[in-house]
């Protein structure tokens, strides 16, 4: 325990990863709960991000995992325009084997503790049904049913915003926002890419998808066979003609091995840190790969459960969502005056907007 102790203090205080505001161990013995809130900043506003739940390998990398997914969360409701900044939670262990109503409630007691500096969704194993069950003890939770009050599934918008983003990706390189005769390859047609797979068809796009479930592709091709399925996500990204790649499932898709494979020209898709590690971004630019920035486009999730704080009205959050149409253009635009890749051009503009707001 030491020598996580002595890791997080020296990401906190030493490394460029850290930066927190304030990390939060949380523990219930008698529901068996353990989690840890990492709130990065709260300069535009309380900080909004999910809470993950995972059976992590040690408790040192699920504050490594806290605080990394804390500080995208900062630079994603940036860039959505919102007032929020970033903050994550993790639980540790089998949400299978241990989640009940008793940890969760223990988990909504510790995030009611925080006042309001920090509020809550559901993000990998916590869904609708746990943020209504975590809302019971705390008021500062998002993502529930719209029978207790909430918006529901976030999945609609994301897609929604995922696709605007592709239309802004078409616009920069193409001169034309339509995808009407481009081949686009969707990997992980589930909650969000199936829903982006129906956008696409009706914008006119060929659609090429793949998944590791077999339900998922069947879902699609037995309601679209005009849609390939293949057989991984190698096949797909080596696809002949493919105009635009959609990473829609695990994060960490461009890496050192995909990048040199991909024959599509632009990157754009709902997975999380799909850049594996810092250099990716300029081997995509080194190659003529376009890169919308994942956490800019898939940003309609987090539109939508900030809108739920106010009363979710769906109009008024996909007309935000809509707006990831110019945030796009302005960092490829951005990208291009500072001679930079996209990815590096979104955390500017991103830093830029939380400096600001933190001056008197």
């Amino acid at each position: 325990m030491t020598d996580v102790t002595d890791g997080v203090l020296h990401t906190l205080f030493h490394s460029e990863q850290g930066g927190h505001e304030q990390v939060v161990l949380c523990q219930d013995r008698a529901s068996g709960l353990k989690a840890v809130i990492a709130i990065h900043s709260t300069a535009l506003g309380p900080a909004l991000g999910g809470t993950r739940f995972y059976p992590y390998a040690s408790e040192e990398a699920a504050v490594a995992d806290a605080l990394n997914l804390a500080r995208g969360m900062s630079y994603k409701n940036a860039m959505a325009g919102l007032d929020h900044g970033g903050g994550k939670a993790v639980i540790i262990g089998d949400p299978d084997r241990i989640k009940s109503e008793e940890l969760l409630l223990a988990y909504g007691r510790f995030v009611a503790s925080l006042g309001g500096r920090y509020v809550t969704a559901c993000d990998v194993g916590t869904y609708v049904a746990d943020m209504d069950v975590v809302a019971r003890e705390c008021r500062w939770t998002t993502g529930r049913s719209p029978e207790h009050g909430g918006a529901g599934d976030s999945s609609v918008l994301t897609a929604f915003g995922v696709f605007q983003g592709m239309r802004a990706s078409a616009q920069h390189l193409w001169g034309d926002p339509s995808l009407r005769g481009r081949k686009v390859g969707v990997a992980g047609v589930g909650k969000v890419g199936h829903i982006l797979v129906e956008h696409l068809l009706e914008d006119g796009a060929e659609v090429v998808i793949t998944d590791v479930r077999e339900d998922s592709l069947l879902r699609i091709t037995s309601k679209h066979p005009e849609v390939t399925a293949v057989a991984d996500t190698e096949t797909l990204i080596r696809t002949e003609g493919l105009d635009v790649y959609a990473p829609c499932a695990l994060g960490g898709a461009l890496n050192d091995t995909t990048v040199p494979l991909l024959t599509a020209k632009v990157v754009c898709g709902a997975a999380n840190n799909q850049l594996e590690h810092p250099g990716v971004e300029k081997d995509l630019a080194d190659r003529g790969i376009l890169y919308a920035p994942d956490y800019v486009v898939n940003a309609g999730g987090v539109i939508q459960v900030a809108d739920e704080l106010h009363g979710f009205d769906f109009d008024r959050c996909k007309a935000k969502a809509s707006k990831i149409f110019d945030t796009t253009l302005a960092i490829f635009a951005r990208a291009k005056q500072d001679g930079i890749p996209p990815a590096a051009a979104a955390d500017r503009i991103a830093e830029q907007r939380i400096a600001e707001a933190r001056r008197p």
